[in-house]
């Protein structure tokens, strides 16, 4: 703990749903952000850091940025700028940050806070390259990170980069894979509980306009990208901000209404699937590992804690008190 203040370290591949989440943790007075590792994924990694240092400068604070993985373990890179734009952030020319990421590579800097701030939470809102090649160097790891909550997965519905998967973990499935399986303390928030009541609506985007802040402006304005692709990609009006749902529950884990602890699974082998979330939630494949009960689960090594339920109004009010 500092003070009362949780230490959170955020790897991000920060793109405009990045940028908002970034903004509620920094603002945020639950927890202190010791570090921000960026990672290719909606952007390459290094528009990522700069985009990242930019969130960081707006936000008044001096968090130190680090630049991890350029590419997934063993696929080519493929970004999300058909949704974000080239720049991640709706293409308005922001200018760079005074600031420039670290020399220090964000898998040493992962390796590093762990050790300064044991129980750690860890929050990843992109691929999972550099925490699966951290866990690769220290297995112990997995052990020593207190919480580990995870933008990623469609555990019980289509995915929005494939019918079977959602984009963070189809990225880089290798690493989702060793992630899921290494122990960690995982909480799923799947990009499914972003959908439909979740979405930012028009009246609520001009009340976060109403608010006349440059946090909130910027929020809405580099998320002019996101807005038309997702209204392209499933028919739906508004904003859907996945990252930012997945920091309300980091930072206010009642946030989450239900859940349930389950082996998960990620599919490598079949391109059809790739990075698909494979969830037991009934039981039906009867795996030790994968039990109905928190306590059983634990016990059988079934690590991750699928969130199912949202509070969609706590969520929205912790955003619009991150912009005030």
């Amino acid at each position: 703990m500092t003070g009362n203040r949780r230490p959170v370290l955020i790897d991000t591949d920060t793109a405009s749903d990045d940028a908002v989440a970034l903004i509620m943790a920094l603002r945020s007075p639950l927890v202190e952000v010791k570090a921000i590792t960026a990672v290719a994924g909606n952007v390459g990694v290094k528009q990522a850091a700069r985009n990242a240092l930019y969130t960081v400068e707006l936000c008044g604070t001096d968090v130190p940025v680090y630049r991890g993985a350029a590419a997934p373990l063993a696929r080519k890179l493929e970004t999300a700028d058909w949704f974000h734009g080239a720049d991640g952030m709706g293409d308005h020319g922001y200018s760079p940050a005074r600031t420039e990421a670290s020399s220090t590579h964000a898998v040493e800097a992962i390796l590093d806070t762990v050790r300064q701030y044991p129980g750690l939470e860890i929050i990843t809102l992109g691929p999972l390259t550099n925490l699966a090649l951290a866990i690769e160097e220290q297995p112990s790891l997995a052990q020593r990170i207190g919480r580990c909550v995870v933008m990623g997965g469609a555990p019980c519905c289509e995915g929005n980069v494939t019918p079977a998967a959602e984009f963070n973990l189809w990225v880089d499935p290798e690493a989702a894979r060793i992630v899921f399986h290494s122990g960690l303390n995982i909480e799923m928030i799947g990009w499914q509980l972003s959908r439909w009541d979740a979405v930012l609506r028009e009246d609520e985007i001009q009340q976060v306009l109403a608010l006349g802040t440059p946090l909130a402006e910027f929020a809405i304005k580099c998320n002019s990208m996101a807005i038309e692709g997702y209204r392209a990609q499933t028919g739906e009006q508004g904003l859907s901000l996945p990252d930012a749902v997945a920091m309300a529950v980091m930072l206010q884990p009642e946030v989450c209404l239900e859940s349930s602890r389950h082996l998960v699974e990620v599919e490598t082998a079949s391109e059809l699937t790739r990075g698909m979330t494979i969830v037991d939630r009934l039981h039906v494949a009867r795996d030790a590992r994968n039990s109905k009960t928190w306590a059983s689960a634990i016990e059988r090594g079934a690590p991750v804690q699928v969130c199912w339920k949202l509070d969609v109004a706590a969520w929205k009010r912790m955003l619009f008190t991150s912009l005030r």
